[in-house]
């Protein structure tokens, strides 16, 4: 019983978990934000095609 009392005291002491926790928030913020990140540069390269192709459709071939 003591064994494992001294097992649970050590590891609540230890300092190896809350560095672990600690990284793997910054980890998922860090994936929160590429995210957002992707989101909001897919959008604009979505409206930058769109626009483009509008702009090359009203093309016309015979110079006018």
């Amino acid at each position: 019983m003591k064994t494992t009392f001294n097992a649970v005291k050590r590891f609540f002491q230890s300092e190896d978990g809350p560095t672990a926790v600690e990284y793997a928030v910054v980890v998922a913020l860090i994936i929160v934000s590429c995210i957002l990140m992707i989101t909001e540069f897919g959008d604009q390269l979505g409206a930058w095609f769109t626009n483009t192709s509008a702009t090359v459709s009203g093309l016309t071939t015979d110079g006018n």
